[in-house]
């Protein structure tokens, strides 16, 4: 399938000074009463940040807040370079160029899995650039032979390995994202399915992210975070690297709930996330 056939929202694009070509909903106000917010997704077979993020950010928008729900390269309707290392240095490099591009400094960064790693390792690189992170569920806090045991990444390496996924396929990996599949819409699989045909081998053959949780105690924004005690994808354990490394933290850990919060529980997660956002000056006096 061809990247302008895909079944996902169109908007804007923007190229990087490396040459790379990154795709962006832009949705908002786009005055600076908040800092804008940039949205960044996981990682896995056709994902992209609208089929991630579709139900949390138009009700950060209508609170007033300017929403980038960023494709990271090698994803939804960006750029897939057959070429490249897809590792945390590349990611964090092409969102740091993302953010010079747009002017968008200090901005929140919201990431979940792999995009929760992208927004770990920004704040480490690029300090300044960032406000505050919301993450959920966040890789780059173990060493990469424990993510590759867990059943939600194992499973998802073996389909993937035999070949083309279609919507059958990418239904059988994403059940175990969720507690309960049955939220697993059509319209995401089908998302997922057509822009999975479109990556490039060495996307996940090629992607590393280093354990960061000896580095946690550098950041000094604020972070808040979410994780699934269910979760098959990243070790729930990891909430308490983030809270006992980082020094402002704060996570609610929820029962029957998987690797995506902000799907599984969507109502809860816009809310405490706005409140965190909104009236952060009860969050920083405790």
């Amino acid at each position: 399938m061809a990247q302008s056939d895909l079944p996902l929202p169109k908007q804007k694009f923007v190229t990087l000074d490396n040459g790379i070509t990154l795709h962006y909903l832009d949705e908002g106000p786009l005055d600076r009463k908040h800092p804008p917010m940039i949205w960044l997704h996981g990682s896995g077979p056709g994902a992209s940040g609208f089929s991630n993020f579709k139900g949390n950010y138009p009700a950060f928008a209508q609170a007033g807040f300017r929403n980038l729900v960023l494709d990271l390269p090698g994803f939804g309707r960006s750029d897939k370079p057959d070429d490249v290392q897809y590792n945390l240095e590349f990611f964090v490099a092409c969102l740091n160029g993302f953010i010079d591009k747009l002017k968008l400094e200090p901005c929140i960064l919201l990431g979940n899995s792999l995009g929760g790693a992208i927004a770990l390792g920004q704040a480490l690189a690029h300090p300044d650039t960032v406000a505050k992170l919301i993450l959920m569920a966040p890789g780059g806090v173990e060493e990469r032979e424990t993510y590759f045991e867990m059943e939600g990444i194992r499973r998802m390496v073996e389909v993937y390995g035999k070949g083309p996924m279609g919507v059958q396929e990418m239904r059988e990996v994403m059940s175990l994202q969720l507690y309960d599949s049955a939220q697993l819409t059509d319209d995401i699989l089908r998302e997922r399915a057509a822009v999975a045909v479109t990556q490039p081998a060495n996307l996940f053959s090629t992607m590393m992210v280093p354990n960061m949780t000896e580095r946690l105690k550098e950041i000094q924004v604020p972070i808040f975070g979410f994780w699934g005690t269910n979760d098959l994808f990243n070790p729930p354990a990891g909430m308490f690297k983030i809270l006992d490394n980082a020094p402002s933290a704060r996570f609610i850990m929820l029962n029957q709930c998987g690797h995506w919060v902000q799907v599984e529980h969507q109502a809860l997660f816009n809310r405490s996330c706005l409140d965190f956002l909104i009236h952060d000056d009860q969050w920083e006096a405790v």
